[in-house]
């Protein structure tokens, strides 16, 4: 990889990241995320808008999955309901074992905190505060203690490989380094889940391929449950199984057993 990156040879992944400080906390024994006859309905006054028709699947603990479809297939609405950014209209949805299909918005927040780490295409981190800082945000709203907070933090920054750039501000990093700062805040609460959303979106094709890499290292080396969306099926290679949406319906879902292997 050129220039700024400067590490095509990518570290091993810190085993810290099932040991003290970033431990992995939920049982193998079931489905992670369970869903039973989703539907999101959208009233738009005299309009109904049906975003889902009746989604159902199961994912299991440890697996990578790419969600793709076209522009208005249901694939947002899907992953915001995954997220618990919205709720279903109608059906069941169980995270990690819990039904959280009717839970209020504040229930919501608070499962996310617990339950999902997201990452994003923009990296969604604060332009003004250090690395450091931004990796410690989501628990600090979760209540984790400060000892703990610094355990966490550098346990996750060994796992994304950069240790190093603790201090740093966001526009002092590569694009790259940036995606992986955010990969860091997403695993510091220990989620049941990661949704990436566009992860490579705003990185050009040698940093994506990087990126793609190390999430596909991260899930198969630590076994982080991980649903992507993408409308790249390059980048949708790297996933072991691929969900493809259409008119709010599960069109497809295909293993992908000849997947990347690169990492």
């Amino acid at each position: 990889m050129p220039g700024e990156e400067g590490d095509v040879e990518m570290p091993p992944l810190s085993p810290s990241l099932t040991g003290p400080g970033l431990a992995a906390t939920h049982s193998d024994a079931s489905a992670v995320i369970a869903l039973q006859e989703i539907r999101r309905v959208y009233d738009l006054g005299e309009v109904q808008v049906q975003a889902l028709k009746g989604v159902s699947l199961e994912i299991p603990r440890g697996q990578f999955v790419a969600l793709m479809g076209a522009s208005g297939s249901g694939k947002s609405t899907l992953l915001n309901i995954l997220g618990c950014l919205d709720r279903p209209t109608s059906g069941i949805y169980r995270l990690d074992g819990v039904d959280v299909s009717t839970f209020s918005p504040a229930q919501r927040a608070d499962i996310r905190n617990r339950k999902i780490g997201f990452i994003f295409q923009s990296f969604n981190l604060l332009p003004r505060t250090s690395v450091w800082e931004n990796v410690e945000a989501p628990m600090l709203y979760s209540g984790v203690l400060k000892a703990e907070r610094g355990r966490r933090i550098e346990a996750a920054l060994n796992v994304v490989g950069i240790p190093e750039k603790a201090k740093a501000l966001p526009n002092q990093l590569s694009g790259g380094q940036q995606q992986r700062v955010a990969v860091a805040r997403a695993l510091v609460n220990q989620p049941a889940i990661l949704l990436a959303d566009e992860p490579t979106g705003n990185l050009d094709s040698a940093t994506s391929e990087e990126i793609m890499r190390f999430l596909q290292r991260l899930n198969r080396e630590k076994g982080i449950t991980l649903v992507m969306v993408t409308h790249e099926h390059d980048i949708a290679a790297y996933a072991s199984r691929a969900l493809h949406l259409k008119d709010g319906h599960l069109l497809s879902d295909e293993m992908n057993p000849s997947s990347h292997e690169q990492a």
